[in-house]
């Protein structure tokens, strides 16, 4: 979702040289197949994450070796036509387990879309990885969980990350903040232009993998949320964990930034930020937008 701004800036959870990526050291996660595990193979396996009565299409990458192994949620973006699944896959060969999901409403997930469906399923997603009987199944950990999303999926990732303090890090690559900040300064009887504004850029971006919302509908939920989503206000609740923010030249960079200064100024001594000269699903960035995220995982791994 590129409309609407969004984030880049400065300290380090993690070093990243100005250099272009292939004259940096590639993790082996990036070239490399892990050594097989006959006894606990690298697998996916498809099913269902209950959420609010529905059930959402879920994948997950599981790495080889008997775990638990830590767990990435990957959460794609609006409408979500990039869905970012060599990620899931370097993620995988370097001992992460990985699950993506659709929220309600897109993608064949049963139900209606919303911004705060999404939310909520996303809120789901994490319940069902917390559940031991399902942690069992798919050889994860289920008290550590990082969130990582991509444009929309990235306010999800800060969003629901802000409000659940279990969450051990969170990443974010490009991510949109759903049109609040043009909706923080209208003045009184700007509302409807506003609305019709942010509905036409939802429009452009696509509709059709999305049901039981319009343009118009989601447009006005950003209005009625637009104080409880604002991006800076979100700072403070994560001031603890380390933060990954990646940005492009797609647009959305100014309110990462004035999100990631907000972090600082929150005590947050454990924030990256990357900015990379690409558009917003780093078509001509993928091996950096790789390395960028094993970079951050393995500092975890370190921490």
């Amino acid at each position: 979702m590129r409309p609407y701004g969004v984030f880049a800036a400065s300290m380090l959870f993690f070093s990243v040289l100005s250099l272009p990526v292939h004259a940096q050291q590639v993790p082996a996660a990036i070239t490399t197949d892990p050594a097989a595990d006959k006894a606990h193979p690298a697998a996916m396996e498809s099913f269902q994450i209950p959420s609010h009565g529905a059930l959402l299409n879920a994948l997950a990458y599981i790495a080889p070796g008997a775990g638990p192994h830590r767990v990435v949620l990957l959460l794609h973006g609006f409408p979500g036509n990039e869905k970012n699944l060599d990620l899931a896959q370097t993620t995988r060969r370097a001992g992460w387990d990985v699950v993506y999901f659709d929220y309600r409403g897109s993608w064949g997930s049963p139900g209606n879309f919303s911004f705060t469906h999404s939310i909520e399923d996303t809120q789901a997603a994490i319940a069902y990885l917390r559940d031991p009987v399902n942690a069992k199944k798919l050889r994860s950990d289920p008290a550590y969980i990082v969130l990582i999303g991509h444009s929309m999926g990235g306010f999800m990732a800060r969003y629901v990350g802000a409000q659940d303090p279990a969450i051990k890090a969170v990443g974010l690559i490009s991510a949109a903040d759903m049109g609040v900040d043009g909706m923080q300064s209208l003045k009184p009887g700007e509302e409807k232009m506003a609305v019709a504004s942010l509905a036409g850029h939802l429009a452009e971006e696509g509709m059709a993998p999305l049901a039981g919302c319009t343009p118009e509908s989601l447009a006005n939920e950003v209005l009625a949320n637009a104080a409880a989503w604002n991006v800076v206000a979100l700072a403070p609740k994560l001031a603890s964990r380390p933060m990954l923010v990646i940005t492009s030249d797609d647009g959305l960079a100014p309110s990462n930034d004035a999100f990631v200064e907000a972090l600082h100024k929150a005590g947050n001594e454990e924030v990256t930020a990357i900015h990379m000269s690409t558009d917003h699903s780093y078509s001509d960035e993928r091996i950096a937008l790789e390395k960028a995220v094993l970079d951050g995982l393995d500092y975890l791994q370190h921490k």
